[in-house]
């Protein structure tokens, strides 16, 4: 049926849950600046990040324009007149996403569902909207990373789906035709839009942090196959023959 599998990650492949609003989180993380020289206060690092981001996103000038968050950690520093040692952005962005999450874990039936596609040799693909510094260590961390044929993450061509030009650096980095790949994603405004966008097949699978409503409008984003109850275990009967 398909050739290439297209996988979003959270909400998809893994559940997980962040809170970057953690008063913990941004005492820690001010803690850890001030240790390597920065000085900050809780309160003035929490703003500080926060007006980084916003900044970066602004001066995209793109409304699906994606920051690089190494660039807003590394700023933080500056603004203190410090420079980092090598490897310490690194360092913090793996802290800062520890410390902002609780848990991240895969959903039943994904080990399975790639087992099944490699018995058939079926092409395996991630494309998400994320951090780079975050998702790869996750990856690593669920035992996924090295089961993909391929990889594009948000961060690193600077745009975010529902935009195809996210796709489209996927299926030109990759040499993949749109006819003979299906997107697979738990959220109709982004997943299957970008799908959409191209013209290609997709699957929408209901997960437990997919959009609780969607307005009219979005909820007219349609896939070619959907699984509502989040059962990832019906992909196999549905799309892979």
């Amino acid at each position: 049926m398909y050739q290439n599998y297209i996988f979003d990650l959270y909400g998809t492949l893994a559940d997980i849950h962040t809170n970057e609003e953690k008063t913990y989180l941004h005492e820690k993380m001010a803690g850890l600046y001030s240790a390597m020289g920065a000085a900050y206060s809780k309160k003035e690092w929490k703003e500080a990040y926060k007006q980084g981001c916003r900044r970066k996103k602004a001066a995209g000038r793109d409304p699906y324009y994606e920051i690089e968050i190494r660039d807003v950690f590394q700023e933080l520093f500056a603004k203190k007149d410090v420079e980092p040692e090598k490897g310490q952005i690194e360092v913090i962005c793996q802290i800062f996403r520890i410390l902002s999450r609780s848990y991240i874990r895969l959903y039943d039936g994904v080990e399975e569902f790639f087992e099944a596609c490699r018995e058939k040799g079926k092409g395996l693909y991630l494309l998400s909207n994320a951090q780079t510094a975050f998702t790869v260590a996750e990856l690593k961390e669920l035992g996924l990373y090295d089961k993909f044929d391929g990889i594009v993450i948000s961060s690193e061509v600077k745009v975010c789906k529902p935009d195809k030009r996210i796709m489209e650096a996927l299926l030109e980095k990759y040499h993949l035709k749109k006819e003979d790949s299906i997107m697979i994603g738990n959220d109709r405004t982004s997943d299957i839009q970008v799908a959409k966008n191209c013209g290609m097949d997709s699957l929408y699978i209901h997960s437990n942090i997919s959009p609780a409503e969607y307005t009219a409008e979005e909820e007219r984003i349609r896939a070619e196959y959907e699984v509502p109850d989040g059962d990832f275990r019906r992909l196999e009967e549905l799309i892979l023959k």
